[in-house]
């Protein structure tokens, strides 16, 4: 970490709130509101959650301000993990006694549809005192202060970088106390890296952090847990098609023998229904990618089939179709590097959005 960058920050921020006094102090309220509301929330609260009671939960999160229907999440989380199996996997995150790494990696492997900066924010709100929030924001900072070694894509925050990253956080915790900081905490640490360090966010540097961080080949995927980075590129195109609009869904049958990754479907008036369809490929068969792409064919819904795959597999891919004549003109390839650009770039527009309150929630 660049001390020096840091110091030089820490006291422009403490000059800054020296001079609002009124915003410092609504944000001291906001913070110990937002630390009240989550540390209320006992193992054994958790653990009798109602439905509405995991609406209320999970829709005061930072991270649940890019949907604009948070109901939509909710039942999301509820009915592609079960209630039951959610609760008692939110206890044993937030108040389990096994170590902080592992009880991440547990939730991780356990539980669908909450990602790290859900997780890292809940765990921030109830233990602010050892647990930093992460998110893209996040990234930016840390990138900036030329802290190593960042996670880049979810599927890489495991429980042990985690760790790293809060340690990460003590330590600007530490260095703002230094300057003279009172009541510092890692939640205290996030305001810090909202307000201060985000140097990179503009529009024209959505997506291009100034230390290039390249993404991992399928063949370097097979080192790594594939079905973490197959899952959230399923989940982030599924994300991509409702902010579009469309009606998106994972694992989704649509015609005799093809489950599919993810489906975007939209209905024209009383045409009928235009579906799209998309197959991740991180490892296994081409010819088995390519297979369940034809068979999905066979729905007359079906308007077009895209492969998501890297940029060598893509090309593998476009090879091996090239001589299948009923994928001639349906088959198209993305990039799940540009996937990734795409969800963060539309995360922020509809993050921004609905900060407005244009709609009403429950519209």
């Amino acid at each position: 970490m660049n001390t020096a960058l840091l110091q030089k920050h820490i006291q422009a921020y403490i000059r800054q709130l020296s001079k609002d006094s009124k915003l410092t102090q609504a944000d001291i309220q906001q913070r110990e509101e937002r630390m009240g509301f989550y540390q209320g929330w006992t193992a054994a609260r958790i653990k009798s959650m109602t439905p509405d009671d995991v609406a209320q939960y999970l829709s005061r999160l930072w991270a649940m301000l890019i949907w604009g229907n948070k109901q939509y999440v909710v039942d999301k989380v509820i009915n592609t993990n079960g209630l039951d199996k959610f609760r008692q996997e939110l206890a044993e995150l937030v108040w389990g006694q096994a170590p902080l790494a592992a009880r991440w990696d547990r939730f991780r492997e356990n539980i669908k549809s909450v990602g790290p900066a859900m997780m890292s924010e809940i765990l921030c709100h109830t233990h602010p005192d050892i647990c930093m929030l992460w998110n893209r924001r996040a990234f930016v900072g840390l990138n900036y202060l030329e802290v190593p070694d960042l996670p880049k894509y979810d599927y890489q925050l495991t429980g042990a970088r985690y760790e790293k990253l809060c340690l990460a956080a003590r330590a600007i915790a530490d260095e703002i106390r230094k300057a003279g900081g009172k009541d510092i905490n890692l939640l205290w640490v996030d305001y810090f890296l909202w307000s201060e360090l985000q140097v990179e966010d503009t529009l024209a540097a959505i997506g291009k952090p100034s230390v290039k961080v390249q993404g991992p080949s399928a063949a370097e995927v097979a080192k790594d847990k594939k079905s973490f980075i197959h899952n959230e590129i399923r989940d982030k195109i599924a994300d991509i098609g409702q902010w579009l609009g469309l009606q998106a869904e994972t694992e989704k049958k649509v015609a005799n023998g093809a489950v599919v990754d993810t489906v975007w479907e939209a209905t024209i008036g009383n045409m009928g229904r235009v579906i799209y369809v998309f197959e991740v490929q991180t490892s296994g068969s081409i010819d088995s990618l390519l297979m369940n792409l034809l068979k999905a064919l066979n729905n007359p819904a079906v308007q077009g089939v895209v492969a998501v795959s890297d940029l060598d597999q893509l090309e593998k891919i476009k090879k091996e179709a090239s001589g299948i004549h009923s994928l001639s003109g349906k088959l198209r390839c993305w990039n799940y590097e540009e996937v990734m650009k795409v969800h963060d770039a539309l995360s922020s527009v509809s993050g921004a959005i609905n900060a407005l309150g244009l709609v009403p929630q429950g519209f």
